[in-house]
């Protein structure tokens, strides 16, 4: 027989395995994530008032995985308020398509437009009718984009009655105005011309002067632009995006002081 103490070590050994091997599963040291990471600029088109929209994140270049490939095809949202520096333009936004990277410069290209849920949750109220249209066209460089409009009827003058219902006839009338302007204004340009005038030209406001021979038409917005099919990506048509030498929508220039001229008696001028 063995002694009690000795087959108590022996049970102690083969029981607990981990006595006899090293620590090699311990705990990793947490390393910060951020500091596999690293910032790129987003640079937004000429055609706006602010280049520099904001930045991004990707992890850095590892083996075949690069950073810059990442990066392409990522979409922005940004409000046209901070764009062109313009308040009164905070409930539009502006979609951005990242289409190439120049060292740490996200070149960016137009993707959409919309408005925000605030803006038109003001605008449904009772007793008046909602009026929407939409349309696909064809821009001339290629670009097939999907806008959307909305409208609402508003009370005649001096009238009585506390509600506005159109009728769907008066509805369909209209809607075919929407459509008819909207087609115009994709299909005569390209993308860029089309892109200055939903900025800047007040577009809402000649569909509504348009429709109100049918029914009283308030608060018409172009509501939505979307960038369905686009080209093959060219680089030399997307610096035209960026070119420096134009100048953004809604800037109206410096003004010019008057140059000093010594006017000689007798050349038709005054001194």
């Amino acid at each position: 027989l063995r002694p009690p103490f000795l087959l108590y070590l022996i049970m102690a050994i083969g029981k607990n395995k981990r006595l006899t091997k090293s620590k090699k599963g311990g705990r990793k040291k947490a390393i910060d994530p951020f500091l596999r990471k690293e910032w790129y600029n987003l640079v937004a088109p000429s055609i706006f008032a602010e280049k520099n929209c904001g930045k991004t994140l990707i992890a850095k270049t590892q083996g075949t995985k690069i950073s810059s490939d990442g990066l392409k095809g990522r979409i922005i949202e940004v409000s046209l308020a901070d764009l062109n520096k313009n308040e009164a333009l905070a409930y539009r936004k502006i979609k951005l398509c990242i289409e190439d990277v120049q060292g740490y410069n996200c070149l960016t290209n137009f993707h959409g437009m919309d408005m925000t849920r605030d803006k038109l949750c003001s605008l449904i109220r009772k007793k008046q009718s909602i009026i929407e249209g939409s349309v696909d066209c064809r821009t001339t460089d290629g670009y097939i984009v999907r806008m959307f409009c909305i409208a609402f009827t508003k009370t005649q003058d001096n009238q009585i009655k506390s509600t506005c219902y159109a009728k769907s006839a008066q509805g369909r009338a209209i809607r075919a105005k929407m459509v008819a302007r909207m087609s115009e204004l994709g299909t005569k340009g390209d993308l860029k011309s089309l892109v200055k005038e939903l900025i800047s030209a007040p577009i809402g406001e000649q569909i509504a002067r348009e429709a109100s021979g049918i029914f009283p038409v308030k608060d018409c917005f172009i509501r939505k632009v979307k960038v369905l099919k686009k080209p093959k990506f060219d680089v030399t048509s997307l610096m035209e995006w960026h070119n420096a030498d134009e100048s953004p929508v809604g800037d109206i220039g410096k003004p010019v002081e008057p140059k000093d001229e010594n006017l000689v008696a007798g050349s038709g001028g005054r001194l």
